[in-house]
């Protein structure tokens, strides 16, 4: 029973890892959509244009690619939905102008205002908190779990506090990464 138990509480342990690096997943997707100064493909992937009567996102409808650092070309797999990919950015309201050139669209890139950059360093600020509100849940599941075996008897205090501790270090090492690549995103 309690090496069967001992195993469950490790399992504990391994699912608040692998929960933890979703949420650091999560972040990065989330990253991606922030702006920064250069070109980047996740900036309107998630645009959602209205094509053969249902909306779709534009990564589904549409291969986007970087021709220079301040340029995005999309070219659709049907060449007939090319206005309608111009006219659904238009419509994201995400403050580029789509150019329609035949069987593609470009979107021009405009360089970032200071105010502009200050105010995507504090998205990427609150993303960052959002990411770690979001493991320090997961630690607090994590550690009523732990406790609620050790009140049932299942396991020792001595090993609660063990897991405890390795459910910290997860935290901690998650929090750290969160932090560096919000950084990095700054940068």
């Amino acid at each position: 029973m309690y090496f069967s138990t001992r195993r469950n509480c490790m399992s504990i342990v391994d699912q608040t890892k692998t929960k933890m690096g979703v949420a650091i997943e999560h972040f990065k997707n989330e990253l991606k959509n922030i702006r920064t100064g250069r070109a980047n493909p996740g900036m309107i992937e998630g645009v959602t244009v209205e094509v053969y009567g249902s909306p779709m996102r534009l990564k589904d409808i549409a291969s986007i690619t970087v021709p220079d650092s301040r340029q995005l070309l999309i070219t659709p797999f049907d060449s007939k939905n090319a206005s309608l990919i111009g006219k659904g950015i238009e419509k994201a309201n995400i403050g580029f102008m789509p150019i329609v050139d035949g069987t593609s669209v470009r979107v021009k890139i405009p360089p970032m205002t200071e105010e502009l950059r200050k105010k995507m360093a504090k998205i990427c600020h609150e993303e960052r908190e959002k990411a770690k509100v979001t493991l320090r849940n997961i630690r607090r599941d994590s550690n009523e779990t732990v406790r609620k075996q050790k009140a049932d008897g299942d396991i020792a205090e001595d090993l609660m506090k063990k897991f405890e501790k390795n459910i910290q270090e997860l935290t901690d090492k998650f929090c750290k990464e969160a932090d560096d690549l919000s950084e990095k995103k700054k940068k």
